[in-house]
Protein backbone atom coordinates (compact mmCIF):
# COMPACT_ATOMS: atom_id res chain seq x y z
CA UNK A 1 0.00 0.00 0.00
CA UNK A 2 1.48 3.36 -1.07
CA UNK A 3 1.69 6.33 1.27
CA UNK A 4 0.97 9.87 0.08
CA UNK A 5 4.69 10.68 -0.03
CA UNK A 6 5.44 7.55 -2.05
CA UNK A 7 2.65 8.34 -4.47
CA UNK A 8 4.06 11.81 -5.14
CA UNK A 9 7.44 10.23 -5.86
CA UNK A 10 5.75 7.80 -8.25
CA UNK A 11 3.98 10.59 -10.11
CA UNK A 12 7.21 12.60 -10.42
CA UNK A 13 9.16 9.63 -11.75
CA UNK A 14 6.38 8.73 -14.18
CA UNK A 15 6.43 12.25 -15.59
CA UNK A 16 10.18 11.88 -16.15
CA UNK A 17 9.52 8.91 -18.43
CA UNK A 18 10.29 6.03 -16.03
CA UNK A 19 8.61 2.71 -16.72
CA UNK A 20 6.34 1.01 -14.18
CA UNK A 21 9.03 -1.64 -13.55
CA UNK A 22 11.75 0.94 -12.97
CA UNK A 23 9.57 2.85 -10.52
CA UNK A 24 8.67 -0.34 -8.66
CA UNK A 25 12.34 -1.27 -8.28
CA UNK A 26 13.20 2.23 -7.06
CA UNK A 27 10.59 2.32 -4.25
CA UNK A 28 10.63 -1.40 -3.41
CA UNK A 29 7.03 -2.09 -4.45
CA UNK A 30 5.38 -4.55 -6.80
CA UNK A 31 4.75 -3.19 -10.32
CA UNK A 32 1.04 -4.09 -10.02
CA UNK A 33 0.75 -1.88 -6.94
CA UNK A 34 2.39 1.05 -8.70
CA UNK A 35 0.21 0.63 -11.78
CA UNK A 36 -2.99 0.31 -9.72
CA UNK A 37 -2.58 3.59 -7.89
CA UNK A 38 -1.46 5.46 -10.97
CA UNK A 39 -4.69 4.37 -12.66
CA UNK A 40 -6.84 5.31 -9.65
CA UNK A 41 -5.18 8.70 -9.32
CA UNK A 42 -3.80 8.49 -5.83
CA UNK A 43 -3.03 6.40 -2.74
CA UNK A 44 -5.75 4.97 -0.49
CA UNK A 45 -7.12 7.27 2.20
CA UNK A 46 -5.51 6.98 5.59
CA UNK A 47 -7.43 4.58 7.78
CA UNK A 48 -8.87 6.07 10.93
CA UNK A 49 -9.68 4.00 14.02
CA UNK A 50 -13.33 3.72 15.01
CA UNK A 51 -14.68 5.14 18.25
CA UNK A 52 -13.66 3.12 21.27
CA UNK A 53 -10.85 1.42 19.37
CA UNK A 54 -8.01 0.20 21.60
CA UNK A 55 -4.68 0.44 19.76
CA UNK A 56 -2.73 -2.81 19.47
CA UNK A 57 0.54 -0.94 19.87
CA UNK A 58 -0.31 0.63 23.19
CA UNK A 59 1.85 2.90 25.33
CA UNK A 60 3.76 0.00 26.88
CA UNK A 61 4.59 -1.58 23.51
CA UNK A 62 5.50 1.80 22.03
CA UNK A 63 7.84 2.50 24.95
CA UNK A 64 9.48 -0.92 24.55
CA UNK A 65 9.93 -0.35 20.81
CA UNK A 66 11.63 2.93 21.63
CA UNK A 67 13.99 1.14 24.02
CA UNK A 68 14.91 -1.46 21.40
CA UNK A 69 15.55 1.17 18.73
CA UNK A 70 17.59 3.15 21.24
CA UNK A 71 19.75 0.09 21.86
CA UNK A 72 20.10 -0.65 18.13
CA UNK A 73 18.38 1.53 15.57
CA UNK A 74 19.19 -0.95 12.77
CA UNK A 75 16.92 -3.71 14.09
CA UNK A 76 14.53 -5.08 11.48
CA UNK A 77 10.81 -5.21 12.15
CA UNK A 78 11.00 -9.01 12.22
CA UNK A 79 13.66 -8.89 14.94
CA UNK A 80 11.61 -6.47 17.03
CA UNK A 81 8.52 -8.64 16.59
CA UNK A 82 10.39 -11.74 17.84
CA UNK A 83 11.42 -9.92 21.01
CA UNK A 84 7.97 -8.45 21.64
CA UNK A 85 6.22 -11.81 21.13
CA UNK A 86 8.28 -13.27 23.95
CA UNK A 87 7.29 -10.30 26.12
CA UNK A 88 3.56 -10.73 25.47
CA UNK A 89 2.78 -8.75 22.30
CA UNK A 90 -0.34 -10.21 20.65
CA UNK A 91 -0.93 -7.75 17.82
CA UNK A 92 -0.25 -8.31 14.14
CA UNK A 93 3.05 -7.83 12.37
CA UNK A 94 1.45 -5.23 10.09
CA UNK A 95 0.38 -3.11 13.08
CA UNK A 96 3.92 -3.16 14.40
CA UNK A 97 5.31 -2.19 10.98
CA UNK A 98 2.93 0.78 10.74
CA UNK A 99 4.10 1.99 14.13
CA UNK A 100 7.76 1.58 13.17
CA UNK A 101 7.19 3.60 9.98
CA UNK A 102 5.70 6.40 12.05
CA UNK A 103 8.65 6.30 14.44
CA UNK A 104 11.61 6.00 12.08
CA UNK A 105 10.22 6.25 8.57
CA UNK A 106 10.17 3.75 5.72
CA UNK A 107 13.19 1.48 5.26
CA UNK A 108 13.71 0.63 1.60
CA UNK A 109 16.27 -2.13 1.15
CA UNK A 110 17.95 -2.61 -2.21
CA UNK A 111 16.04 -4.91 -4.55
CA UNK A 112 17.01 -8.54 -3.92
CA UNK A 113 18.94 -10.35 -6.62
CA UNK A 114 17.05 -13.43 -7.81
CA UNK A 115 18.68 -16.45 -9.41
CA UNK A 116 16.06 -18.77 -10.95
CA UNK A 117 18.18 -21.93 -10.73
CA UNK A 118 16.38 -25.08 -9.65
CA UNK A 119 18.57 -27.75 -8.04
CA UNK A 120 17.48 -31.39 -7.65
CA UNK A 121 17.62 -32.96 -4.21
CA UNK A 122 21.04 -34.16 -3.14
CA UNK A 123 22.83 -32.54 -6.09
CA UNK A 124 24.54 -29.43 -4.75
CA UNK A 125 25.58 -27.43 -1.72
CA UNK A 126 27.20 -23.98 -1.67
CA UNK A 127 29.61 -22.46 0.84
CA UNK A 128 31.52 -19.23 1.47
CA UNK A 129 32.87 -16.89 4.19
CA UNK A 130 31.42 -13.57 5.39
CA UNK A 131 33.64 -10.92 7.01
CA UNK A 132 32.38 -10.04 10.51
CA UNK A 133 35.57 -8.39 11.80
CA UNK A 134 33.80 -5.11 12.58
CA UNK A 135 31.48 -6.95 14.97
CA UNK A 136 34.41 -8.88 16.45
CA UNK A 137 36.26 -5.65 17.18
CA UNK A 138 33.24 -4.00 18.82
CA UNK A 139 32.50 -7.08 20.94
CA UNK A 140 36.13 -7.69 21.90
CA UNK A 141 36.33 -11.05 20.11
CA UNK A 142 39.17 -10.14 17.74
CA UNK A 143 39.18 -11.30 14.14
CA UNK A 144 35.79 -12.82 13.33
CA UNK A 145 34.41 -14.51 10.22
CA UNK A 146 31.27 -16.54 9.51
CA UNK A 147 31.41 -19.72 7.46
CA UNK A 148 28.11 -20.25 5.65
CA UNK A 149 26.83 -23.32 3.80
CA UNK A 150 23.43 -24.32 2.43
CA UNK A 151 21.85 -27.33 0.76
CA UNK A 152 20.50 -25.95 -2.52
CA UNK A 153 17.35 -28.10 -2.65
CA UNK A 154 16.10 -27.91 0.94
CA UNK A 155 17.71 -24.51 1.73
CA UNK A 156 18.93 -25.98 5.00
CA UNK A 157 21.36 -23.37 6.31
CA UNK A 158 24.52 -23.59 8.44
CA UNK A 159 26.57 -20.79 10.04
CA UNK A 160 29.77 -21.20 12.05
CA UNK A 161 31.94 -18.37 13.41
CA UNK A 162 35.73 -18.69 13.44
CA UNK A 163 38.80 -16.42 13.88
CA UNK A 164 40.33 -17.31 10.49
CA UNK A 165 39.39 -18.15 6.90
CA UNK A 166 42.42 -20.37 6.27
CA UNK A 167 42.25 -23.83 4.70
CA UNK A 168 41.98 -25.69 8.01
CA UNK A 169 39.03 -23.60 9.23
CA UNK A 170 37.33 -23.98 5.84
CA UNK A 171 37.66 -27.77 6.05
CA UNK A 172 36.40 -27.71 9.65
CA UNK A 173 33.38 -25.64 8.62
CA UNK A 174 32.55 -28.08 5.83
CA UNK A 175 32.85 -31.12 8.10
CA UNK A 176 30.57 -29.49 10.69
CA UNK A 177 28.07 -28.68 7.94
CA UNK A 178 28.06 -32.31 6.73
CA UNK A 179 27.49 -33.48 10.31
CA UNK A 180 24.70 -30.93 10.83
CA UNK A 181 22.67 -31.99 7.76
CA UNK A 182 23.54 -35.67 8.08
CA UNK A 183 25.10 -36.27 4.67
CA UNK A 184 26.96 -34.89 1.66
CA UNK A 185 25.57 -33.58 -1.66
CA UNK A 186 27.21 -34.49 -4.96
CA UNK A 187 28.67 -31.05 -5.80
CA UNK A 188 30.20 -28.38 -3.59
CA UNK A 189 30.19 -24.93 -5.19
CA UNK A 190 32.11 -21.90 -3.96
CA UNK A 191 33.87 -18.84 -5.31
CA UNK A 192 37.54 -18.62 -6.24
CA UNK A 193 38.59 -19.00 -2.62
CA UNK A 194 42.29 -18.33 -2.06
CA UNK A 195 42.50 -20.86 0.77
CA UNK A 196 41.48 -23.66 -1.61
CA UNK A 197 43.36 -22.86 -4.81
CA UNK A 198 44.95 -20.34 -7.13
CA UNK A 199 43.69 -18.24 -10.04
CA UNK A 200 45.54 -17.70 -13.28
CA UNK A 201 43.62 -15.61 -15.74
CA UNK A 202 40.18 -17.10 -16.12
CA UNK A 203 41.23 -20.50 -14.77
CA UNK A 204 40.98 -21.51 -11.10
CA UNK A 205 42.81 -24.62 -9.90
CA UNK A 206 42.06 -26.24 -6.56
CA UNK A 207 45.09 -27.14 -4.43
CA UNK A 208 45.93 -30.83 -3.79
CA UNK A 209 44.68 -30.60 -0.18
CA UNK A 210 41.25 -29.38 -1.37
CA UNK A 211 40.89 -32.09 -4.01
CA UNK A 212 41.95 -34.71 -1.44
CA UNK A 213 39.33 -33.39 1.00
CA UNK A 214 36.63 -33.64 -1.70
CA UNK A 215 37.77 -37.13 -2.73
CA UNK A 216 37.70 -38.29 0.91
CA UNK A 217 34.06 -37.16 1.26
CA UNK A 218 32.94 -38.25 -2.20
CA UNK A 219 31.85 -34.96 -3.80
CA UNK A 220 33.08 -32.74 -6.65
CA UNK A 221 34.42 -29.25 -6.07
CA UNK A 222 33.37 -26.52 -8.49
CA UNK A 223 34.37 -22.85 -8.52
CA UNK A 224 32.21 -20.06 -9.91
CA UNK A 225 33.57 -17.87 -12.64
CA UNK A 226 34.94 -14.46 -11.68
CA UNK A 227 32.19 -11.89 -10.96
CA UNK A 228 29.52 -14.60 -11.02
CA UNK A 229 28.05 -14.17 -7.55
CA UNK A 230 24.56 -15.03 -8.86
CA UNK A 231 25.60 -18.64 -9.44
CA UNK A 232 26.06 -19.18 -5.71
CA UNK A 233 23.34 -16.82 -4.56
CA UNK A 234 21.78 -19.49 -2.35
CA UNK A 235 24.58 -18.99 0.16
CA UNK A 236 25.21 -15.28 -0.54
CA UNK A 237 21.65 -14.10 0.12
CA UNK A 238 21.43 -15.60 3.65
CA UNK A 239 24.46 -13.49 4.58
CA UNK A 240 22.15 -10.51 4.15
CA UNK A 241 19.94 -11.81 6.96
CA UNK A 242 23.05 -12.63 8.97
CA UNK A 243 24.14 -8.99 9.03
CA UNK A 244 20.77 -7.23 9.00
CA UNK A 245 18.92 -9.45 11.51
CA UNK A 246 21.02 -11.97 13.44
CA UNK A 247 24.05 -9.78 14.22
CA UNK A 248 21.81 -6.82 15.05
CA UNK A 249 19.91 -8.95 17.57
CA UNK A 250 23.16 -10.28 19.07
CA UNK A 251 24.34 -6.68 19.52
CA UNK A 252 21.58 -6.14 22.10
CA UNK A 253 23.53 -8.45 24.43
CA UNK A 254 26.96 -9.08 22.87
CA UNK A 255 28.46 -12.58 23.29
CA UNK A 256 31.51 -12.94 25.53
CA UNK A 257 33.25 -15.49 23.29
CA UNK A 258 33.14 -17.03 19.82
CA UNK A 259 31.94 -20.30 21.39
CA UNK A 260 28.96 -18.52 22.96
CA UNK A 261 28.17 -16.84 19.64
CA UNK A 262 28.14 -20.23 17.90
CA UNK A 263 25.77 -21.67 20.52
CA UNK A 264 23.39 -18.76 19.96
CA UNK A 265 23.64 -19.27 16.20
CA UNK A 266 22.44 -22.87 16.43
CA UNK A 267 19.43 -21.88 18.55
CA UNK A 268 18.53 -18.91 16.33
CA UNK A 269 18.58 -20.93 13.09
CA UNK A 270 16.58 -23.76 14.68
CA UNK A 271 13.97 -21.34 16.03
CA UNK A 272 13.55 -18.71 13.33
CA UNK A 273 14.93 -20.04 10.02
CA UNK A 274 14.56 -23.79 9.59
CA UNK A 275 10.84 -23.99 10.58
CA UNK A 276 9.98 -20.92 8.44
CA UNK A 277 8.44 -21.29 4.99
CA UNK A 278 11.02 -20.39 2.36
CA UNK A 279 9.91 -17.75 -0.16
CA UNK A 280 11.22 -19.67 -3.17
CA UNK A 281 10.20 -23.23 -2.27
CA UNK A 282 7.11 -22.52 -0.18
CA UNK A 283 8.23 -25.19 2.31
CA UNK A 284 10.16 -25.14 5.57
CA UNK A 285 13.85 -26.13 5.18
CA UNK A 286 13.64 -28.64 8.05
CA UNK A 287 10.70 -30.43 6.37
CA UNK A 288 12.33 -30.32 2.96
CA UNK A 289 15.56 -31.72 4.40
CA UNK A 290 13.77 -34.90 5.45
CA UNK A 291 12.99 -35.58 1.79
CA UNK A 292 16.53 -34.72 0.67
CA UNK A 293 18.51 -36.57 3.33
CA UNK A 294 17.94 -40.01 1.78
CA UNK A 295 19.67 -38.78 -1.40
CA UNK A 296 22.76 -37.48 0.38
CA UNK A 297 25.93 -39.57 0.53
CA UNK A 298 26.72 -40.95 4.00
CA UNK A 299 29.40 -39.44 6.21
CA UNK A 300 32.82 -41.16 6.30
CA UNK A 301 33.23 -43.64 9.13
CA UNK A 302 36.36 -41.79 10.28
CA UNK A 303 36.16 -38.00 10.64
CA UNK A 304 38.53 -36.08 8.38
CA UNK A 305 41.45 -34.60 10.33
CA UNK A 306 41.15 -30.86 9.74
CA UNK A 307 44.14 -30.01 11.94
CA UNK A 308 47.08 -28.07 10.53
CA UNK A 309 50.11 -30.36 10.15
CA UNK A 310 53.67 -29.25 9.34
CA UNK A 311 57.15 -30.84 9.57
CA UNK A 312 59.94 -29.36 11.68
CA UNK A 313 63.62 -30.20 12.39
CA UNK A 314 64.87 -29.78 15.98
CA UNK A 315 68.03 -27.75 15.46
CA UNK A 316 70.97 -27.79 17.89
CA UNK A 317 71.82 -26.70 20.51
CA UNK A 318 68.42 -26.02 22.09
CA UNK A 319 65.63 -28.65 22.05
CA UNK A 320 63.11 -26.14 20.66
CA UNK A 321 61.04 -25.80 17.48
CA UNK A 322 59.36 -22.59 16.36
CA UNK A 323 55.72 -22.40 15.24
CA UNK A 324 54.10 -19.05 14.45
CA UNK A 325 57.03 -17.19 16.08
CA UNK A 326 56.72 -19.10 19.35
CA UNK A 327 59.39 -21.68 20.40
CA UNK A 328 58.12 -24.95 21.96
CA UNK A 329 60.24 -27.54 23.78
CA UNK A 330 60.74 -31.19 22.80
CA UNK A 331 62.72 -33.96 24.54
CA UNK A 332 66.49 -33.19 24.20
CA UNK A 333 67.05 -36.61 22.63
CA UNK A 334 65.22 -35.34 19.51
CA UNK A 335 67.81 -32.66 18.70
CA UNK A 336 68.68 -33.12 15.03
CA UNK A 337 65.57 -35.22 14.40
CA UNK A 338 62.46 -34.47 12.31
CA UNK A 339 59.11 -34.06 14.08
CA UNK A 340 55.54 -33.31 12.99
CA UNK A 341 53.59 -30.38 14.38
CA UNK A 342 49.80 -30.75 14.64
CA UNK A 343 47.45 -27.90 15.59
CA UNK A 344 43.78 -28.96 15.97
CA UNK A 345 41.36 -26.23 14.85
CA UNK A 346 40.51 -23.83 17.70
CA UNK A 347 41.62 -26.33 20.38
CA UNK A 348 44.24 -23.98 21.84
CA UNK A 349 46.95 -26.67 21.91
CA UNK A 350 49.86 -27.83 19.79
CA UNK A 351 50.83 -31.49 19.49
CA UNK A 352 54.34 -32.63 18.53
CA UNK A 353 54.85 -36.14 17.17
CA UNK A 354 57.93 -38.17 16.30
CA UNK A 355 57.62 -41.20 14.03
CA UNK A 356 53.85 -41.15 14.50
CA UNK A 357 53.95 -41.11 18.31
CA UNK A 358 52.84 -38.14 20.42
CA UNK A 359 55.81 -36.85 22.45
CA UNK A 360 54.36 -33.66 23.98
CA UNK A 361 51.28 -31.42 24.01
CA UNK A 362 51.65 -27.70 24.79
CA UNK A 363 49.16 -24.93 25.29
CA UNK A 364 49.49 -22.37 22.51
CA UNK A 365 51.83 -19.56 23.44
CA UNK A 366 51.67 -15.86 22.62
CA UNK A 367 54.33 -14.43 20.29
CA UNK A 368 56.87 -12.33 22.16
CA UNK A 369 56.41 -14.00 25.57
CA UNK A 370 59.37 -16.40 25.27
CA UNK A 371 59.71 -20.17 24.80
CA UNK A 372 57.07 -22.60 26.05
CA UNK A 373 58.92 -25.27 28.07
CA UNK A 374 57.83 -28.60 29.45
CA UNK A 375 59.48 -28.80 32.93
CA UNK A 376 60.86 -32.28 32.22
CA UNK A 377 62.41 -31.10 28.94
CA UNK A 378 64.09 -28.14 30.64
CA UNK A 379 65.49 -30.26 33.48
CA UNK A 380 66.87 -32.84 31.04
CA UNK A 381 68.43 -30.11 28.87
CA UNK A 382 70.12 -28.50 31.88
CA UNK A 383 71.48 -31.86 33.04
CA UNK A 384 73.03 -32.53 29.63
CA UNK A 385 74.46 -29.00 29.41
CA UNK A 386 76.13 -29.15 32.87
CA UNK A 387 77.43 -32.75 32.66
CA UNK A 388 80.85 -31.91 31.03
CA UNK A 389 81.63 -29.40 33.78
CA UNK A 390 80.84 -31.49 36.84
CA UNK A 391 84.35 -33.07 36.90
CA UNK A 392 85.85 -29.61 37.51
CA UNK A 393 83.62 -28.85 40.46
CA UNK A 394 84.86 -29.60 43.98
CA UNK A 395 81.92 -30.98 45.86
CA UNK A 396 82.43 -30.87 49.64
CA UNK A 397 80.43 -33.22 51.90
CA UNK A 398 77.47 -31.63 53.57
CA UNK A 399 77.86 -30.53 57.18
CA UNK A 400 75.33 -32.11 59.47
CA UNK A 401 73.28 -29.56 61.34
CA UNK A 402 73.14 -31.81 64.41
CA UNK A 403 76.75 -33.08 64.53
CA UNK A 404 78.08 -30.13 66.55
CA UNK A 405 81.52 -30.37 64.92
CA UNK A 406 83.00 -30.28 61.47
CA UNK A 407 83.65 -33.55 59.63
CA UNK A 408 87.15 -34.99 59.78
CA UNK A 409 89.65 -33.21 57.58
CA UNK A 410 87.86 -29.84 57.75
CA UNK A 411 88.76 -26.89 60.00
CA UNK A 412 86.29 -24.76 61.82
CA UNK A 413 86.98 -21.33 60.37
CA UNK A 414 85.51 -18.12 61.58
CA UNK A 415 84.51 -15.08 59.58
CA UNK A 416 87.48 -13.77 57.62
CA UNK A 417 89.61 -16.89 58.26
CA UNK A 418 91.10 -18.86 55.38
CA UNK A 419 92.96 -22.16 55.38
CA UNK A 420 96.30 -21.08 53.81
CA UNK A 421 99.70 -22.92 54.14
CA UNK A 422 102.64 -20.81 55.53
CA UNK A 423 105.07 -19.41 52.96
CA UNK A 424 108.75 -20.58 53.12
CA UNK A 425 110.59 -17.35 52.32
CA UNK A 426 114.03 -19.03 52.74
CA UNK A 427 113.59 -20.51 49.31
CA UNK A 428 113.74 -17.10 47.68
CA UNK A 429 116.64 -14.66 47.27
CA UNK A 430 115.04 -11.35 48.08
CA UNK A 431 118.19 -9.32 47.08
CA UNK A 432 118.41 -7.51 50.42
CA UNK A 433 121.14 -9.61 52.16
CA UNK A 434 118.71 -11.11 54.61
CA UNK A 435 118.13 -14.81 55.00
CA UNK A 436 114.42 -14.55 54.58
CA UNK A 437 113.84 -16.02 58.01
CA UNK A 438 112.59 -12.82 59.46
CA UNK A 439 115.48 -12.75 62.08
Amino acid sequence: MLTQEEYMDVVALRRQGWTIGQIADAIGKHPATVSSWLQRGGPPPRRRPSAGHVPVVDERIARRVGELLGANENLLATSIERILRVEGYTGSYESLVRHLREVRGVRRPAPAVSVPIETPAGQEFQFDWSDCCDWGEVWGLGELHCFGAVLCFSRRRFWWFAPSIDREHTFEGLVRFFEDVGGIAAIGRTDRMGALGTSRGGIFRFCPEATEFARYHGFSLKACRAKDAKRKGKTERPFGELNSAFMQEMALEPPSSVAELNRRTVRWLATYVHPRLHRATGEAPEARLEAERSLLSPLPRVRFDTARREPRVVSAPFPLIEVDRVPYSVPPALVGQSVEVRLPVDAGVIEIRHRGELVVTHRLGTPGTGPVWDPAHRAAAEEIALAPHRAHLRLLPEVSATAGSAPEGLLELGPGDYEVAPVELSRYDLGCGCSGTGA
